[in-house]
């Protein structure tokens, strides 16, 4: 059996005394530290967790902002297309009666010089026959 004599008592105080010794030496410290440790660690997430938000609403801000401008883009290219497209009809139907003009004008003028020969060579083709005329019969006539 157990016999409980002066020796277990000291065994039994010594052990609370390093109990409580370790008690404020070790493990208060150490609970400390880890509650601190712990503390940051959930400070660090929630501040982790609040950027990421942030992040996200940023990422989501910008994607909203690209997506307006690249409609804006859209429409403005559009226009400009449109723009393009009419001035381009203008240049062309200007150009189409420039030409027009200037055709009308050289048919004008291609008349007007037909006209000149054929009437010169009505001029001499009553000379050129008369010459023909005196040299096949020998004689003027």
């Amino acid at each position: 059996m157990i016999d409980i004599n002066i020796a277990f008592i000291f065994q039994v105080i010594n052990f609370l005394l390093l109990m409580i010794v370790l008690n404020f030496l070790l493990y208060r410290p150490l609970r400390r530290v880890l509650g601190e440790r712990a503390g940051a660690i959930s400070g660090a997430r929630e501040k982790a967790e609040e950027v990421d938000r942030e992040v996200q609403e940023k990422m989501a801000d910008y994607e909203a902002r690209l997506r307006e401008m690249r409609s804006h883009a859209t429409a403005d290219r559009n226009a400009l297309k449109g723009e393009a497209a009419a001035e381009e009809a203008r240049i062309v139907e200007a150009a189409r009666k420039e030409a027009d003009g200037a055709l009308a004008s050289i048919r004008t003028q291609v008349a007007k010089e037909t006209a000149d020969a054929r009437a010169l060579l009505k001029e001499q083709a009553s000379a050129i026959s008369l010459e023909i005329c005196q040299k096949v019969l020998g004689r003027s006539l």
